[in-house]
């Protein structure tokens, strides 16, 4: 499946909640009020991307036709290395562990990948969530803005947006609450650039 922009995120959240809560999927109109989106048109071009992302199937001619798909059809699933936990928070102590996440090949890049499980909530304005996995691209470069999983005096990993600034790194979460990370560049390792993210229901 393809990344998520944080909006389809969101409609996809809220179609899961829904469909749990009610047993059937939402109209386009419920879907307009939750997100204040007056237009039909809108609503109706997040889930064509949605259906278009795999995550989604519809049936052009029924109302709340929405279902759920755990991943597109025809896509084939490789393991990744489920190398342990990153903070999306407080960083915390590196691990490892022997543990593989299926994972839809087209998340899967020409680099060396492996996934993480986010331990959490720095990350929340992002739409990454406590549990969450996220697909990460070995790589020790980052460009600014990018979401990194950053290595911190050698020993704790943490998962934030990548910013240099006048020599030092500014590592920083999305989350109001949350004070961002600002540290000497030689303090910090680049462990790979996060490119996707997967939830299970």
């Amino acid at each position: 499946m393809q990344p998520l922009t944080k909006r389809q995120r969101e409609i996809l959240d809220f179609l899961n909640e829904f469909i749990d809560q009610n047993g059937y999927a939402p109209s386009l109109e419920e879907i307009g009020r939750r997100f204040g989106l007056s237009s039909l048109a809108t609503v109706h071009k997040h889930l064509t991307n949605l259906q278009e992302k795999g995550f989604i199937k519809r049936a052009w001619n029924r109302s709340r036709s929405v279902e759920l798909l755990p991943m597109r059809v025809g896509t084939r699933a490789i393991d990744l290395p489920l190398l342990g936990n990153v903070a999306a928070g407080v960083p915390i102590e590196a691990m490892v562990s022997t543990e593989t996440v299926a994972v839809p090949e087209n998340l899967v890049g020409k680099h060396e990948t492996y996934a993480l499980r986010v331990r959490g909530d720095s990350m929340i304005d992002e739409q990454i969530r406590d549990g969450d996995v996220v697909i990460v691209e070995d790589r020790d470069t980052a460009n600014n803005g990018e979401m990194v999983i950053a290595l911190l005096r050698g020993t704790e990993v943490t998962l934030k947006k990548f910013y240099r600034d006048n020599g030092r790194v500014r590592l920083q979460p999305a989350n109001e609450s949350i004070e961002p990370l600002i540290v000497d560049s030689n303090l910090v390792q680049i462990q790979g650039v996060v490119v996707g993210v997967m939830r299970r229901y």
